[in-house]
């Protein structure tokens, strides 16, 4: 694993690793694999690859390509995915805000969620200016770096927090990004005081986006919805964005079961 995705458990088993590694490797990118190819990508042999990968199939999770050999998604990860009622009722509860906050400002919205020390973007609406900026859905980005990201270190239980900068050296993208923990964690302490998050050039130069958290019954953020934009648009109205991309993500949270009275529960 590696230092991104967060602190290893003990109780890791190799076998059920290798296969999750499998798994994410497919995505918007790369939707089919071949056994050599995904071998060097995992580095792990083409052996112990064709092993994993036959295994997957045989459970429907998998299905190779009789004409190709290579192997995609099957239909048992629909059903899998049909079993998570959290990201279904995050889809249907942000579409509406999220096409109400670009049509706001004509910016790009993006919905993330954390991945250990990363941000996965699960939902997105493009600008339509015609300066405006790409991101693929399904994308990965350091959170340290990213308003999503921060957003959701912020708003998470204190203790998978610590998990999380324990140890950790963030990259740095440009010269605005943090590197230093002691700064990031004062950061945090920041965007929970104001109720969102900033990336002013910290993850790509002339790039600025805010964000705040999407919390559910628990009072702890499980997603994010942010606004982006180049430098010399958002600038000029980052306070306002900002308050707007708080009240929806709030709306938002409401429909996820956040009772606004309520304190998270103890992460002891």
């Amino acid at each position: 694993m590696s230092a991104d995705a967060g602190p290893a458990s003990r109780n890791r088993l190799s076998s059920v690793a290798n296969a999750a590694r499998v798994l994410k490797s497919f995505s918007p990118a790369s939707p089919t694999w071949g056994v050599a190819d995904l071998a060097e990508q995992l580095g792990l042999s083409t052996s112990t690859t064709h092993r994993l990968l036959s295994t997957l199939a045989d459970e429907s999770i998998l299905e190779q390509d009789s004409r190709t050999g290579r192997y995609r998604l099957g239909l048992s990860v629909f059903d899998l995915a049909a079993a998570m009622p959290t990201q279904r009722s995050l889809h249907e509860a942000v579409l509406v805000s999220m096409t109400e906050l670009r049509s706001r400002t004509g910016e790009t919205v993006q919905v993330g969620v954390l991945d250990g020390r990363q941000v996965v973007y699960v939902e997105r609406l493009d600008s339509p200016n015609t300066l405006h900026v790409f991101t693929e859905l399904g994308r990965r980005a350091d959170a340290h770096c990213t308003s999503s990201g921060k957003a959701l270190l912020a708003f998470i239980p204190q203790h998978q927090r610590e998990e999380l900068l324990e140890g950790w050296s963030p990259r740095q993208r440009t010269k605005h990004t943090i590197t230093d923990i002691a700064a990031l964690r004062s950061e945090l302490v920041a965007t929970r005081r104001r109720g969102y998050a900033e990336n002013r050039q910290e993850s790509e130069l002339g790039v600025v986006s805010v964000a705040a958290p999407i919390k559910d019954q628990s009072g702890y953020a499980v997603a994010s919805l942010s606004l982006a934009g180049p430098e010399e648009r958002m600038d000029e109205n980052r306070s306002t964005y900002a308050e707007a991309v708080k009240a929806l993500a709030r709306t938002v949270s409401l429909q996820m079961g956040w009772r606004a009275r309520a304190r998270p529960r103890s992460t002891t």
